[in-house]
């Protein structure tokens, strides 16, 4: 392979590059490592006199940004006429530049990690795990290794010829609960459309801030916020997609003197955020929550009140209704006997 941009570099020697992710695209298959980054080598003619380095290496490899350029820079992984580049230095024409490209965190995240895995079932269509809190599910900014698509990976390395490893749905970090993961693409497909469908049964338990009515459904589509990317919100813009949420008041409590509720929460839709959002936009924000709540009552939990407790579907390979339930985690449980709640009698309930 060869690269040519006229006026800059006379050529290019040493050019077979490995292509970088397409970011959303890359979980569409696996990755088993960064593959070897062969030097690159080039000459710069004086076309490229008085232009920033980076800005020419960049406009000559193009299958890597100018930020790479710039972090390789930094990192003295580029040599001019054998010396190390400096940083926001000016090209001068007529230099021999070697550029020896580095892995970017992404290009490792899909790679097997031990990790213990609460396994609720097992068998060759699928796994049924209960995901404890602070746990990621699968690798984004910030958090390229450590997720449970890497311990899936480790746990059932054939995982690596799925899409997302398998991984069809998602719990936020910071919730805790039952997620089902495709072992095959027959049984990846078949949950796909049973999620698209809307009869996969997703039952949660949450704990939030105040009173609201008995029961009733939140049918409010949701949309990116105009203002915050991070946070979701109720809209109605033409981007905002349908969102249902059935829920149901169980017990009332006090926090520190404040009135809470435990509610179960029933999702027709999945979407991110959506059980956070509807309470929110109801005015009963979930206890705990640091993103969708009130910033003074932050420090009574360490995450939100969320937790996925039951889950049915239909077995991709039998063809028969599958449900499974958990319990919820010590630190739940100890948040609703804060409350005053009896959680014997939550438990006695069948949630």
């Amino acid at each position: 392979m060869s690269l040519t941009t006229p006026g800059l570099a006379k050529n290019l020697l040493n050019t077979d590059l490995a292509g970088e992710d397409d970011g959303d695209d890359a979980l569409d298959g696996m990755h088993a490592g960064a593959p070897e980054l062969a030097p690159i080598t080039l000459h710069l003619t004086p076309a490229a006199c008085g232009i920033r380095l980076d800005k020419v290496l960049s406009s000559l490899v193009t299958q890597y940004s100018r930020s790479r350029m710039q972090q390789w820079i930094e990192g003295g992984h580029v040599l001019v006429d054998g010396v190390v580049a400096r940083t926001k230095m000016t090209a001068f024409g007529d230099e021999t530049i070697v550029i020896t490209p580095q892995a970017a965190p992404e290009d490792e995240a899909f790679k097997p990690e031990a990790m213990a895995l609460d396994i609720v079932h097992e068998d060759a269509a699928i796994i049924v795990i209960h995901k404890p809190a602070g746990l990621v599910v699968h690798p984004a900014a910030g958090n390229w290794s450590g997720t449970l698509l890497n311990g899936l990976l480790h746990h059932y390395p054939p995982l690596a010829g799925v899409p997302r490893a398998g991984i069809v749905h998602r719990l936020d970090k910071d919730t805790s609960g039952l997620m089902v993961v495709a072992k095959s693409l027959t049984a990846h497909t078949d949950l796909v459309r049973q999620l698209q469908a809307r009869t996969v049964k997703r039952q949660y338990l949450a704990m939030v801030w105040g009173t609201p009515q008995l029961n009733g459904t939140v049918d409010a589509a949701m949309a990116r916020h105009a203002r915050d990317r991070i946070k979701m919100a109720v809209s109605e813009s033409l981007s905002a997609k349908p969102a249902i949420t059935h829920y149901e008041r169980l017990a009332t409590g006090l926090i520190d003197g404040k009135a809470v509720s435990l509610m179960r929460c029933r999702l027709e839709t999945g979407r991110t955020h959506q059980i956070r959002v509807h309470m929110q936009s109801m005015g009963f924000a979930l206890v705990g929550d640091a993103l969708y709540g009130k910033a003074h009552l932050m420090t009574v939990f360490g995450r939100q009140a969320l937790h996925a407790c039951r889950l049915g579907l239909v077995h991709p390979e039998s063809g028969e209704p599958s449900e499974w339930m958990v319990d919820l985690p010590p630190d739940f449980a100890g948040l609703i006997g804060r409350a005053g709640i009896d959680i014997a009698a939550i438990n006695a309930m069948n949630i």
